[in-house]
């Protein structure tokens, strides 16, 4: 696997860290009331939808110079 190919896999593992990390912040917040863990939440879910744009940008750059085909 080249590292750019493991550059994509790693942006994917990490967006859906951010995605799951996010979710667990809702539940807990949902169950204990605190407010730091809406905060985390957003904070994650704002998180991902970098990497999920930062992704997308990597990977038409990537195609745009023929390196991933």
């Amino acid at each position: 696997m080249s590292l750019k190919a493991f550059h994509i896999v790693f942006i994917i593992f990490s967006t859906l860290l951010a995605l799951g990390t996010g979710a667990w912040c809702v539940w807990v917040d949902l169950v204990e009331g605190a407010p730091i863990y809406l905060a985390g939440a957003i904070a994650s879910f704002a998180a991902a939808m970098a990497l999920i744009v930062y992704g997308v940008w990597f990977y038409r750059k990537m195609k745009r110079l023929r390196i991933i085909t």
